[in-house]
């Protein structure tokens, strides 16, 4: 089995074989994140596609192999941010809380998970996906959103206390 490292330096250096395996290890989370975030099957699915486009066109730019999952949540996150802003603006015109939600084999993407994700508001959505599919700590989280470390503590914790009160 090829390291990770092995494998993002064959890509740099323009293997679609090394990057194609490199997507295939996180395609799930960056399709699970986008969704959660963005609450559309579609949308999710296109910031996916414009995230794995952009990474690749950009590759020579990742500074660090080990850094490539994180790099393509980044990319992910700015994408996804950009969409929910979209939504914000046009709220009066589509109620994206009433779009199907599609159905995962996974035993994690329970429906009543995916519905008590469509409780919290997208910058706690934003958060709490971040730091579940992305693994990133608060700290991160808060340098990606420009927010206080403290601010992103609290408005995780406000998030997962609602998914538990949601889930009881």
């Amino acid at each position: 089995m090829t390291n990770l490292r092995d494998l993002v330096s064959a890509a740099r250096d323009g293997d679609k074989a090394a990057f194609a395996q490199l997507y295939q290890e996180i395609y799930k989370d960056l399709y699970k994140f986008a969704f959660y975030c963005l609450k559309n099957e579609t949308d999710a699915e296109d910031a996916v596609s414009e995230t794995v486009l952009d990474a690749w066109q950009s590759l020579r730019k990742l500074r660090q192999e080990d850094s490539f999952r994180a790099w393509m949540f980044k990319i992910l996150s700015a994408k996804c941010k950009r969409k929910m802003k979209y939504y914000a603006s046009r709220r009066g015109e589509t109620d994206i809380s009433e779009v199907e939600i599609p159905v995962f084999q996974d035993r994690d993407d329970s429906l009543e998970l995916r519905r008590a994700m469509n409780i919290l508001t997208d910058e706690e959505r934003m958060i709490i996906s971040l730091i579940i599919f992305g693994g990133y700590d608060s700290g991160e989280v808060a340098e990606m959103l420009r927010l206080n470390r403290n601010t992103v503590r609290s408005k995780h914790s406000r998030a997962l206390a609602k998914l538990r009160e949601a889930l009881s």
